[in-house]
This record gives structure tokens, C-alpha cells and sequence, in this order.
């Protein structure tokens, strides 16, 4: 804390002076009306005479003024010699603002700054840590060689000052020194070693930033600090975050092995991962044979992710870098709303954030796509921004978002930054190639722009239809057509020549228009562009060789004219193309090869991603954002193939064993002291030991930081690492300290039971196999819930309820200490698969009130899935699924009989619940066959759906008769959400893609209440699970059935008994996670009512308000 306070300080010394210093200015002006030079002179010749005053006042005064001017951006080295004279003074101000003062001229003034050398050494050994500090910056600031030596006898001695602050000015001194002379290179590494030890928060980041200037290779020297530094990482300053997390992603590469090895073999297996608990098990088993992740890897990753909260950007940034280049696949996506939350910063904070997107999407599609709309462009960004966001929609494209996008698109094409409408056509381009399912749509769109009056945008759209036509050229001879009445309206150079390229490549194909085209081009030859003269010279070489009696003559002509063309590669290409098809004595063999030449099929062209190659640079810096290897950049390392031996980092654990010695005696001494509980002693022991294990990163502080990414749980797991001066009086405090934090553990304990559960016992019982046991529990996935540990511990209670008379010391260890250090001393009993009946006859039999019945039906449910979920019933017993109120008769096509080639579809939301599943919404499909054949073999194909949706697909249909119809039924979880749910519709010949969109108002059943349980229920929906609006409308229809018939029109929703005429209400639930959705419309004077909607699912709440909200007021 000192330090920090005489940092500020110094900054707010600095800021009164710079007022001083606008003071200054104001009081000169008199003499400034009369000359324009002779202020300047005289204000400075003022200040040198206060400055060999006699009296501190005025010194200090000046000296504030001369900081001031300085801050202003003045020059005012002149006043050099006078300020240096004052370095010895007695007054600590004046001290502290000369030294700010030299600092920044020192390196212009080596020659007076030598003369003062002896001040500077005196003034390290200062009381005052700032002068001290101060002082080394001065002294490192002189470039001379000659005092190289003083400079590396200073820092020496300032890296084992008292003060942490003096040591970082000496790890900052180091890199100076370094540039300075680098044959000090070894000296400054023992020095680097030496503070690389430091406890301090406000030293590490200044450290490692010398490390890596100096000696980014020794990672030698990191070893024994790396756990250390993992954990002093949420404490230090933001930039010394940035410097240690680029230095630890490093480090990763290098001494772990890839944790993406086995993810893709075991993809599948991790999908069915909830089957039941034998596989679970059997699968577990098999990821820690194929692939387990060292403890220190884990603590890395673990001790990271709540820096992904901070509010400087280049943190998130620097934490994204390092999840993408050294965490396993499955983990990495929680970075992505990290980086969406940056785009809210200024347009330079965006740009660098989205170009790593637009890496990161190229690889990663499916981080981002839920983000979708973050990166939509918005009218007020810069024209650098609206490219970066093209790039990723381009990268995020798929089936099932096209439309929207290609929507979206067509707006921009609209925009006036003629530059952005440019590159949109191009991505429109891409996305054509990269979908085949909307490659005919995009180039029918492309055509239409062709027609617009800008012409940016026309020769855009030639470009990008030139390379579409090059993939499929036989189908689209009536584009070429048309493109080739546009030369006499396109002047753009590269549109005229893409036009041109095509029609010489397709001259067979429009075998009347390509002739015409060149009898055009061959008129207007010599004032055309170069680009477009060499591909006249092309065109009627092709022609030449393919329609000769119509061209001949105009080919010559052209050739003519380009062999006295002024641009030298026009003559080249007319010389060469003459000896090539017109044949003559001097002809080679290759005159007999023109035309395989000329007309050889061209490969299509690529359209890839400009940032595809970038991801070789690491994320987030310099060369990546440039994509060329900049000066400085240190390259990632590829994983090892074999870890190199951990136990070189164990060398921190031992060292702090015996610092903790102490601590040690201090237990002993506890059997003598009777007076207190047996509690207590046992918390006092269990504390030394959880001080003992800190460094391992197994701490329950860590798993509270994994859970809640809190800054709290953070501060608490680095608050572990005491220095040697502390640990006296810790000794002292545990009891106090560990009776406060009592209610805390107990609260983790149940995690921790968990957590124990799942790991096996172990034979060691050191320090590293209990950091093992908890990273690899750690790596698993977190879909453990509050109920399955609910369930859990009720049946613990039971089974060791004998045992509490036995040896309740040992009870009450392991309570304390189950997720933290004795995993292995404690015996745990391993869940078995299924209770068996006499267990859960037992658990019947507790009497735990509602909860107990609750947990002893989650028990029975089989798969993991259902466990994490308690049953609606179970927590509203009082509220029942009612019948629909009303079925509409609605029906929306699925597939158009024009598309399915005579096949056509229909369908529509019955409102009854699913026969497929309690989670599924029920769709009745009308299949109609209009042709006058038999359609065989009716079948759902491959289906395209969102994560978490899941879909019952009705039986096949072996035959449909001519002018025949069947309805079938499909059941389709939405999961809540209005995604949409493809899938290919297919017949023995075809496979046609639609998609089924729910209305927001399909997704609920109707339940029955009372008005007494619904306000109840309202009461506890409020803040932000209420979302109302204002309806205005005639008074006729806010009639009762009025109200009734537009409500349940719009959403499958149950009417609750009101005993108030002007307030109507309407009940449901969700279908997939029983949400209760409650409605009210509540009239009020005149024409106007209020319709609230309470819910959980805000978002389903906020789209029903939308679409009630027309209908109401609709008359």
C-alpha cells in the first residue's frame, strides 16, 4: 500500500504543477505585448533566478512551473544546468520533481547529468523509497557506457531493497541496461533470477518484462517461479497481466503436451457422455488413458479465466490468446462472449478484437454463432470496421443462416461507402461458392445489381459474376448475354475486361454476339484502358481461332494497331500472339497447339479468407494484426510430442515447507492447550495444512474462482502466499481467520464431496497428487447439479450416520477438508450406479418435508440430464396442464409443390402434447402428391439442427398415389427458442432442404391456476422477469371475448378465473423447461390498457409482448 500511495502521489504532484505551470503563462503576458520573442527568455530567466534562490518556496515553485511546461509538451532543456544544481536539496518536493525533471532530459544532457553521478549514488541510499527509486531512473535514464558498471552495481543493490516499488524500478532499469550494453546479458539474469523469486504483485509484471527482453529463452528460470506466478496473477497490474500471460502461453507450449490430440477421437463419445453412470465411468476411464492433463496446465487455464472480467481489453485480449493456443477445444468457447463485450469499445479496441475473431471464425464457426447480430454493421462504424465484420459474417455463413444474412447483405450493397458496397458484392461472391444451396440465388441477385445506377457497384458485381460463371459456365449463356450489352454503358476498366475475358471464353456458346463485341472493342482500341486492350488482343485471338471467315480481318486490324500501341507489354502480347495463330514460315511447332492454348480450361478461382494463413501468428499481437513477422515477436512452439518432467516445478513446494516451519511448531503446541474445543483444534490443523498445499493450485479458493470468476475468490487464492515477515503474526491469526471463513468451506464442501467422488484413492499423499486429483476433476465437465449433489449428500447422511458416534474427529476433518488437502486420509465411499430399493425405502421414510421428496424422486430419474432439472409439478404441485382454449387452423408451407417437383407440404401446431416426448412440441405434416405418378420411399434425410435441439421424425412412407394426401405427425424439441429446425424432406429420386419455424406462442401449454397462485406467482416474476407495454385501441375491443379470442389466437395459453372485469389473465407454461409464462391485460381509462407479460425466459416474454401487442390493438 505505501507504494502505491507515493505513486499517486507523484502523479498528483505532477497535476498541481501543470496548473502551476497554466498560472505561469497567464502572469507573462505583459511583457509578451511587446515583443514576440522576449517572453520566452524572460520567463525563463525568471525561473532560473527562483530556482538559485535561496528560499525552498521558490524553488518548489519553479519547479512545478517547469513540470508543468513540460506536461504541456515545451522544451525546457535550457533550463538544464539550473534544475541539476538542485538535486542535493534538502526538501523532499524539491527532490522528487527534479528527478522527474532530469529523468526526461538526462539522455539529451549526458554531459551535466555525469556531473551529478555522485548525487545519484548518494541519493540510493535515501530513506525515502521514492528518491531511491527515483534516483535509479535517472541513472538509467544517462546512455553513457562509461557508467555502465555504477548502473549494474545500482540495480544490484536496488534489487534487494525493502521497498517492492524501488525493485520494480530496478527490473525496469534492467532492460535499459541491456540495450545500453548487451554483454551485461549474464549479470542481468542472476539479477532477473533474483527478482523472479519476489513475492511482491507490484514486482512480477516489471520482471517478466525484463525476462522476456533479455533472456525469453532461459525458461529454465521459470520452473520453480510458475506456480507462483499463476497464482499472483489476479493481483497484478493490468500491463504486468498482459507481459505474464504472453510469457505463460509460451511457457505452455513448451512443457505440456497438446490437449487437442485425443478430443477429436473421442468426439463422438463425449455426445452420448450421459447415457447412463457405467458408461459415464467406463468413458472417463478411457479419456485419462488416452489423455491427462497436467495439474500446472490446469492451474494456468484455471487461474486465467476470471481476468476474462477486466475491464482493460488487452487483458480479455491476452486471456483469449492464450485459451485458443493451450486449452482443450471443448473449453475455448467461453472466451467468445469476452471478446464480443470488447466490440462496445472505441473503433481501435474493435479492430484489433476483430480481426482475432475473423481468425478465430475460420476455424471455430460455431463460437461465434450465437453472436450472430454483434457483428452486423452498424451505419455510424468506420469503413475498416465494416470490412472486419463482412469477413466474419462471411466466416459464420451457413444453411441455416444464409437467408438472414444474404437479407442483411442487401442492405449494405445500399450503403453510400461505395468502398463497403464493393466489398459486400465480393462476400455475397463467397458465400455463393462456400453454400452450393445458394449459388443460383446469389448470382440471380448479382444479375439484378447490373441494373443499378452505380457503377462502383455494377463493375463490382461483374467481377464476382465472372468468377461464379467460371465454376458452372454451361448453364448461364443468357447472363453472358446480357453482361455483354453492358460494355457500352460500364466504363470501369476491370469490369469491361472481366466481360470481355468471358465472352472470349465462351465465344462458342454465343457464337452471333461474340463477333459483334470485338467489331466494338476493335472501334474504340486505342482509348481504352491497357487492362481492357490486352483482353481485346485475347478475344479475337480466340475468335480467330474458332470463327476465322467472320474475324479474320478484324483480328488483324487489332493486331495492328497494338504492335504500335506506346505500353510495352500490349506490343509483347501482339507479337506474341501473331506468331502464335497466324501461321508462316518462321512459325514453330507450337502454331499447331494455339487453340489448346488459347482455349484450355481454366481452373475456377479460389475465394478464400484473407485471414487464413494468419493463424501461424500467435493471437493479439503485433505480426498477427500486421501478418508479417514483426521485429521482437517470439514464435509459439509446437507441442511437445512427450511432456518433459514436471517435477522441476515442484522445487517452490519445498522452499515454502520450510518457510512454514514455524507453523509447524505452532500445531504441536495445540494438544497442550485444552481450554478450547476440539473444533477448533481441528481447524487450526487443517489450516496449516491448506497453507502447506497452496502453491500446488489445489486450494478451495481456486475452485470458488472456477465456479464464480469472482474478483473476491480470487484475492482469497492469492492471499495465501504470505512473505517471510508476515507468517509470525499469521500463526497468530488462524483461528480468527479460519472461524470467519467456516461458513464458506461448508458451503463448498458439497462441490468437494462431488468432486472426491468421481476420483479414486490414491497411495501418495504429498502435496502434487492432491493438485492431480483436483485439476483432473477440474477438466471435467461442469453439468453436475444442485440437485444431483442434493440427492447425493441426503444419501451420505444416511450411510454414515452410524459412524458419527464412532469417530466424529474424523467426521469432522473430512467436512472441512473434503475438496481441499486430505482427499487421501479420508476414506470416501464411490456412488454406486443405481440405489438399490431398500436405499431409496429408506430415503422415503426420512420425513425431509417437500425437499426430501423432491431429491427421492430426482433419485429414481436414470439419466444424469433429468437429474439436473426438477419436474414442473414437483414445484408448482398447485398448477395443472390444461386442454387448449383454442386451435387455429392455420397452416404454413413446408415445401411448395413448384419445388418438391409435385411433391407439396404442409403444416401446423395442433396444441396437444407430444406422444414423442414431455419436452417436444407436437407438428402435424399434410403431404399432398399433385402430379399424376406415384411418389415412393417419403422419408426425413440428414437434419440441420441447433445445439440441444432434438427432433422424432415420422415412419417412411412407402408410396403416396397421384392427387393422394396423408398426415403425419413429428415431434420437435426447440429447446425454448424460436431457432429454426432444418432438414431435408425426401423421396426415392430427390432431397429437398425446408425448414419448421415455431411461433413464439406454439412453444407453450396451457395450464389451469387459480387467481390466488397466479398473483403469487407474479409476485415472484418481477424486475427483470417482467416485460409491459402500452395498447391503445378502440373500446370495443377490449370486450372479454374480444380479448380472449385475439390472446389465445396468438399463443396456446390457459384463461385464469379474474374477479375483476378489467383485468384478464392467461397462464402457460414452456414446453421444454417449464417456465411458467404468465399474461395480463389490464384495462384503463379511456382506450388504453397495459399488457404485462412475467416470465423466466425473458426473451420468449419480450417476443410474445411484440407479436401481442399489434393483434390487441388491431381492431
Amino acid at each position: 500500500m505505501s507504494s502505491n500511495s507515493f505513486a499517486y502521489s507523484e502523479q498528483s504532484g505532477g497535476g498541481e504543477a501543470t496548473e502551476l505551470g497554466q498560472e505561469a503563462t497567464s502572469t507573462i503576458s505583459p511583457s509578451g505585448a511587446f515583443g514576440l520573442f522576449s517572453s520566452d527568455l524572460k520567463k525563463n530567466e525568471d525561473l532560473k533566478q527562483m530556482l538559485e534562490s535561496n528560499k525552498d518556496s521558490a524553488k518548489l515553485d519553479a519547479m512545478k512551473r517547469i513540470v508543468g511546461m513540460i506536461a504541456k509538451g515545451k522544451n525546457a532543456s535550457e533550463l538544464f544546468p539550473a534544475v541539476v544544481k538542485n538535486v542535493a536539496s534538502k526538501n523532499i518536493e524539491i527532490k522528487k520533481l527534479v528527478y522527474v525533471y532530469l529523468v526526461r532530459y538526462a539522455e539529451e544532457q549526458q554531459d551535466l547529468a555525469l556531473l551529478s553521478i555522485s548525487t545519484f549514488q548518494r541519493a540510493l541510499k535515501d530513506p525515502n523509497q521514492l528518491i531511491r527509486a527515483s534516483a535509479l531512473r535517472v541513472l538509467s535514464s544517462i546512455r553513457v557506457p562509461i557508467i555502465v558498471p555504477i548502473m549494474m552495481l545500482a540495480i544490484k543493490e536496488a534489487s534487494a531493497d525493502l521497498s517492492p516499488y524501488v525493485r520494480k524500478n530496478a527490473a525496469h532499469a534492467i532492460q535499459k541496461l541491456y540495450s545500453l550494453d548487451p554483454e551485461q546479458k549474464e549479470m542481468l539474469i542472476e539479477v532477473i533470477e533474483k527478482l523472479l523469486k519476489d513475492k511482491s504483485t507490484l514486482v512480477a509484471g516489471s520482471v517478466v518484462m525484463a525476462f522476456e527482453e533479455v533472456c525469453p529463452d532461459r525458461i529454465d528460470l521459470i520452473h520453480k517461479n510458475y506456480r507462483k506466478l499463476c497464482n499472483l496473477l489476479v493481483d497484478v497490474e493490468e500491463w504486468g497481466q498482459v507481459v505474464i500471460i504472453h510469457m505463460l502461453t509460451r511457457y505452455a507450449r513448451t512443457q505440456f503436451v497438446s490437449p487437442w490430440k485425443e478430443e477429436d477421437g473421442l468426439e463422438d463419445d463425449e455426445k452420448n457422455f450421459y447415457d447412463s453412470d457405467d458408461d459415464q465411468k467406463e468413458k472417463t476411464d478411457k479419456r485419462k488413458k488416452s489423455y491427462t492433463m497436467d495439474p500446472d496446465h490446469r492451474l494456468l487455464i484455471r487461474n486465467t479465466k476470471p481476468l476474462l472480467q477486466s475491464r482493460n481489453a488487452a487483458v480479455v485480449m491476452a486471456v483469449a490468446q492464450l485459451y485458443w493456443h493451450i486449452s482443450p477445444k471443448s473449453e475455448v468457447g467461453i472466451i467468445s462472449k469476452s471478446l464480443v463485450r470488447l466490440l462496445r469499445s472505441n473503433r481501435e479496441v474493435q479492430y484489433i478484437v476483430l480481426q482475432n475473431i475473423a481468425t478465430m471464425s475460420i476455424q471455430r464457426k460455431g463460437m461465434f454463432e450465437p453472436y450472430l447480430k454483434s457483428f452486423y454493421v452498424r451505419s455510424t462504424d468506420p469503413t475498416m470496421i465494416k470490412t472486419l465484420k463482412l469477413e466474419i459474417l462471411t466466416n459464420l455463413a451457413n444453411e441455416a443462416n444464409i437467408s438472414t444474412l444474404l437479407r442483411e447483405f442487401q442492405t449494405y450493397v445500399k450503403s453510400q461507402d461505395k468502398e463497403f458496397a464493393a466489398a459486400t458484392i465480393q462476400t455475397i461472391g463467397r458465400c455463393a461458392t462456400n453454400i452450393s444451396e445458394v449459388t443460383d440465388t446469389c448470382l440471380n441477385g448479382l444479375v439484378c445489381l447490373l441494373s443499378n445506377r452505380d457503377e462502383i457497384v455494377v463493375a463490382e458485381s461483374v467481377v464476382v459474376i465472372k468468377k461464379l460463371l467460371q465454376m458452372q459456365p454451361a448453364q448461364h449463356g443468357e447472363i453472358i448475354k446480357h453482361m455483354a450489352k453492358l460494355l457500352d454503358s460500364i466504363t470501369v476498366p476491370v469490369a469491361r475486361a472481366s466481360i470481355l475475358w468471358l465472352i472470349g471464353e465462351n465465344c462458342e456458346r454465343v457464337p452471333k454476339i461474340a463477333p459483334d463485341v470485338l467489331r466494338k472493342m476493335a472501334k474504340g482500341f486505342t482509348s481504352e484502358d491497357d487492362l481492357v486492350k490486352l483482353q481485346i488482343l485475347n478475344l479475337g485471338a480466340k475468335l480467330y481461332l474458332t470463327n476465322s471467315k467472320q474475324t479474320k480481318l478484324l483480328t488483324q486490324y487489332i493486331l495492328n494497331l497494338g504492335k504500335y500501341d506506346q505500353n510495352y507489354d500490349i506490343r509483347d502480347r501482339t507479337r506474341f500472339i501473331r506468331q502464335l495463330i497466324v501461321p508462316n514460315e518462321k512459325s514453330g511447332a507450337l502454331s499447331k497447339y494455339a487453340k489448346k492454348i488459347f482455349l484450355a480450361q481454366k481452373p475456377a478461382p479460389l475465394l478464400e479468407s484473407p485471414f487464413k494463413d494468419r493463424d501461424h501468428f500467435q493471437l493479439g499481437t503485433l505480426s498477427h494484426t500486421l501478418n508479417t513477422k514483426a521485429t521482437g515477436y517470439l514464435e509459439l512452439s509446437n507441442w511437445p510430442e512427450v511432456a518433459p518432467d514436471p517435477s522441476v516445478r515442484n522445487v517452490e513446494v519445498i522452499e515454502l515447507a520450510k518457510e512454514w516451519t514455524p507453523a509447524g511448531k505452532a500445531k504441536k503446541e495445540n494438544p497442550a492447550k485444552k481450554f478450547y474445543s476440539e473444533s477448533e483444534e481441528e481447524e487450526d490443523s487443517s489450516d496449516s495444512s491448506s497453507d502447506s498445499d497452496s502453491e500446488s493450485g489445489s486450494a478451495s479458493g481456486e475452485q470458488e474462482e472456477e465456479e464464480d470468476s469472482s474478483d473476491d475468490s480470487s484475492e482469497d487464492s492469492s492471499s495465501e502466499h504470505k512473505s517471510d515477515s508476515e507468517s509470525a503474526s499469521e500463526v497468530g491469526n488462524k483461528r480468527t481467520a479460519k472461524r470467519n471463513s467456516k461458513s464458506k468451506r461448508k458451503r463448498d464442501s458439497e462441490d468437494g464431496e462431488n468432486e472426491n467422488e468421481k476420483s479414486k484413492t490414491s497411495d501418495s499423499s504429498n502435496a502434487d497428487s492432491s493438485s492431480i486429483e483436483d485439476s483432473s476433476s477440474d477438466s471435467e465437465s461442469e453439468s453436475e447439479s444442485e440437485s444431483e449433489s442434493e440427492s447425493r449428500k441426503v444419501t451420505k447422511e444416511k450411510e454414515n450416520k452410524t459412524k458419527q458416534n464412532i469417530n466424529p474427529l474424523t467426521k469432522d476433518v473430512s467436512l472441512l477438508d473434503l475438496d481441499d488437502f486430505n482427499p487421501v486420509s479420508t476414506p470416501v465411499a464411490l456412488p454406486t450406479p443405481a440405489l438399490s430399493p431398500s436405499l431409496i425405502a429408506d430415503l422415503e421414510g426420512l420425513n425431509l418435508s417437500t425437499t426430501s421428496s423432491v431429491i427421492t424422486k430426482e433419485v429414481r430419474l436414470k439419466s444424469s440430464e433429468e437429474k439436473s432439472r426438477k419436474t414442473f409439478k414437483d414445484y408448482n404441485p398447485h398448477i395443472m396442464v390444461s386442454t387448449p382454449v383454442f386451435v387455429p387452423v392455420k397452416t404454413h408451407v413446408l415445401l411448395h409443390r413448384m419445388s418438391g417437383k409435385g411433391l407439396a407440404a404442409h403444416y401446423f401446431f395442433p396444441r396437444q402434447p407430444c406422444i414423442f416426448g414431455d419436452k417436444m412440441v407436437s407438428v402435424q405434416i399434410t403431404l399432398n402428391n399433385t402430379t399424376d405418378r406415384k411418389i415412393e420411399n417419403i422419408h426425413v434425410g440428414g437434419k440441420r439442427l441447433p445445439v440441444g435441439m432434438q427432433m422424432h421424425v415420422f415412419n417412411t412412407i412407402e408410396s403416396l398415389e397421384p392427387e393422394g394426401s396423408i398426415t403425419v405427425s413429428m415431434g420437435i424439441d426447440f429447446c425454448d427458442s424460436t431457432q429454426t429446425a432444418s432438414f431435408q424432406l425426401c423421396t426415392k429420386d430427390d432431397c429437398f432442404n425446408v425448414n419448421i419455424q415455431p411461433p413464439v406462442g406454439e412453444l407453450l401449454l396451457p395450464v389451469a391456476m387459480s387467481e390466488k397462485d397466479f398473483k403469487k406467482e407474479q409476485g415472484m416474476l418481477t424486475g427483470m422477469n417482467e416485460t409491459s407495454t402500452v395498447i391503445i385501441a378502440a373500446p370495443q375491443n377490449f370486450t372479454p371475448s374480444v380479448i380472449l379470442q385475439k390472446v389465445v389466437n396468438v399463443a396456446n395459453v390457459g384463461v385464469v378465473p379474474s374477479g375483476q372485469d378489467h383485468i384478464h389473465r392467461f397462464a402457460a407454461k414452456t414446453v421444454h423447461s417449464g417456465s411458467l409464462m404468465l399474461v395480463t391485460v389490464e384495462l384503463k381509462e379511456g382506450s388504453t390498457a397495459q399488457l404485462i407479460i412475467n416470465t423466466e425466459k425473458t426473451v420468449i416474454g419480450s417476443v410474445l409482448l411484440r407479436e401481442l401487442k399489434p393483434v390487441l390493438s388491431q381492431g
